[in-house]
């Protein structure tokens, strides 16, 4: 017999801010293996050629024009992934701003607002709306789902000029672990990945200074910045049944920086 338990198919998994980065990674490993893949970026030209690089993988894949940081604009796009899809087994709330500032003593109430509304707010209410869908299928005799949020190591280290990017990452590992004890009894788990140094276009500028390259990521293990396929093994794990009994955890995926 076979060893199947990481096979997604007949499994819908959502990734928001899905169109690029480590989401669109996740995103391709979990079409690879087997799921069908709704996608929510604010990016209409992104989408457009995450779907087109998804649906070569010879799966169901859509996109949808959602800003995450709008209740109502997540209320509607739940809805419309689950008219499309009928269902969302897994959802990883990946989508978030960073907005880095000179000084902490400089940094805005506008930055502040701005970066806490879209990765914490954002993950709110993602994880409420497809919670309830989980929930409400549970109790229809269909229990089980997975609830993956991505923070980021800002979240355990001190974060110089990052207050409120840590902030909203620290506020979405607590958020995380408080759905993994609420919904375990529907068989729902919730876990929370923590990248570190990642060629993302997040971190275009970090990438680009000669500095940062001679004196940071030398200190990671590997020796090399992480790349947005590094995150489709622990993706396609979360989503798939060899998960379903691992809750409440955060997995740091850093190339060993965070212990050296």
């Amino acid at each position: 017999m076979t060893y199947a338990p990481f096979d997604l198919t007949g499994k819908t998994v959502l990734v928001t801010g899905g169109n690029g980065g480590i989401g669109l990674g996740m995103a391709q490993a979990c079409a690879q293996a087997g799921a069908d893949v709704a996608i929510w970026g604010t990016n209409a030209d992104k989408n457009e050629t995450a779907i087109a690089a998804l649906k070569a993988d010879d799966t169901k894949a859509m996109a949808y024009q959602v800003d995450v940081s709008d209740e109502a604009a997540v209320i509607k796009g739940v809805a419309s992934t689950l008219k499309d899809f009928g269902r969302i087994d897994s959802v990883i709330a990946n989508a978030g701003i960073g907005a880095s500032s000179s000084s902490f003593l400089e940094m805005s109430t506008e930055q502040y607002r701005k970066v806490l509304a879209v990765n914490l707010d954002g993950v709110f209410f993602t994880l409420r709306e497809v919670a309830r869908h989980m929930v409400e299928r549970a109790k229809d005799g269909d229990a089980g789902g997975s609830l993956v949020t991505i923070a980021s190591l800002a979240a355990i280290e001190g974060a110089a000029r990052n207050q409120h990017y840590a902030a909203t990452k620290g506020g979405v590992i607590s958020m995380t672990k408080s759905c993994a004890v609420e919904f375990a009894r529907y068989g729902v788990r919730a876990n929370s990945i923590l990248p570190g140094w990642i060629a993302t276009d997040m971190t275009a500028g970090a990438q680009a200074a000669p500095a940062f390259g001679e004196k940071v990521i030398p200190r990671v293990p590997m020796r090399r910045w992480g790349e947005p396929e590094d995150f489709g093994g622990m993706a396609v794990y979360l989503a798939s049944d060899a998960s379903q009994f691992h809750t409440g955890d955060t997995f740091v995926i850093d190339g060993g920086y965070a212990i050296f």
